[in-house]
């Protein structure tokens, strides 16, 4: 016998295909959004972000923002594009910069030169019926600064951010912000007498046309460290993270479900991984929720999520170092992503100096365990 919702099914074939599809696809989301707090939840986040108002800065914070800002500033400002393919020049200025305020902080700052083909814009040549780009040789350069561990068999802890930008953008944000953060965590860890050996490596090369080549700085880095067999115990990739607001439905994500389980304003650091980094996640976000009174956000994901290998942290997995990205999600939330656009006006100096603040901590926890 057919029951009441079978005969009706059986009856009316319009409504039954319109109501299957509606099930399949109500269960579809049901199940990926499963698999989203899984992901979430399964690793122990260890911590609640924080929620509530903002405390005030500290001097030492009021006094870190207006170095920030000097900082993005003189990258994104005076210096503006630095790009291999459009301003080498710019890029080379940069790379010096980054040395200078090593230097400033007491460290002893070193090249990892390596060589990097490009097609030549300037040196094109056009006829009527082609354009040839010739290649062009440079030497391109990753600055590193190094302070030796008490032991030289607890390994390495690695802090890097990309110096270039893409194209003609100035770049304040992707990636200037990363630079800058990157230069004051040095700057604040210079008293640390670390157990295990700490680095900050400025990389160039992570945009386009070099981003998922052997011709990033990462990459040339990470296979620098597998060829010597360091030991590098983790490695803290910072990307874009001086964007943050309170407006209403700011913060948008790879698939809607994440709706479901992370905020909608964009106003939070987020910590991400691949899986096999998901332990170094859970220690980052435990000890900077523990550090500081700022929103955050932690997750562990597959590499095919979009986004989630879009910068330097993805070569050190190819060489199978644990590596977490920190950052504010980029074009998920920034209207300037790689746009001219990309001021340093745009920064929120204030929370970035209250993030910085927390990595330093995250860093320094790092390099003792």
């Amino acid at each position: 016998m057919l029951t009441r919702m079978s005969r009706a099914i059986f009856i009316f074939p319009t409504e039954r295909t319109g109501l299957l599809r509606s099930l399949n696809q109500t269960w579809l989301r049901a199940k990926f959004a499963r698999i989203v707090v899984f992901y979430r939840h399964m690793f122990l986040i260890p911590g609640r972000s924080y929620d509530g108002p903002l405390p005030p800065l500290t001097d030492a914070e009021i006094d870190l923002s207006k170095r920030l800002s000097d900082h993005v500033w003189l990258l994104a400002g005076a210096i503006g594009a630095r790009s291999l393919t459009s301003a080498p020049e710019s890029l080379e200025r940069a790379g010096a910069y980054i040395e200078h305020i090593f230097r400033s902080s007491d460290y002893v700052p070193q090249r990892q030169e390596f060589s990097v083909e490009t097609f030549s814009q300037a040196q094109r040549t056009v006829t009527s019926d082609s354009i040839r780009f010739p290649t062009v040789k440079h030497t391109a350069f990753n600055v590193i600064a190094e302070k030796s561990g008490a032991s030289s068999s607890s390994g390495i802890v690695v802090v890097g951010a990309h110096y270039d930008s893409v194209y003609d953008c100035p770049a304040a944000n992707d990636n200037g912000s990363g630079v800058a953060a990157l230069l004051e965590i040095a700057r604040l860890l210079r008293p640390l007498v670390p157990t295990k050996t700490l680095r900050f490596v400025a990389f160039t090369n992570e945009e386009p046309p070099f981003f998922r080549t052997e011709q990033m700085g990462s990459y040339q880095y990470a296979k620098s460290c597998n060829e010597r067999k360091e030991k590098v115990a983790a490695m803290i990739c910072l990307e874009t993270i001086g964007f943050y607001t309170d407006a209403p439905n700011s913060q948008q994500y790879p698939h809607a479900v994440f709706d479901l389980t992370f905020p909608k304003t964009g106003n939070f650091i987020s910590f991400v991984s691949n899986l096999q980094s998901a332990s170094l996640l859970r220690q980052c976000v435990g000890t900077f929720r523990k550090s500081v009174k700022f929103p955050s956000e932690g997750i562990a994901i597959p590499e095919q999520i979009k986004g989630v290998d879009f910068s330097d942290q993805i070569n050190f997995w190819r060489f199978g170092y644990s590596s977490i990205m920190v950052t504010d999600t980029a074009f998920y939330r920034y209207p300037h992503y790689h746009e001219a656009e990309d001021t340093p006006d745009k920064i929120n100096y204030d929370n970035l100096a209250r993030v910085v603040s927390g990595l330093a901590s995250v860093v320094g926890e790092l390099c003792e365990r």
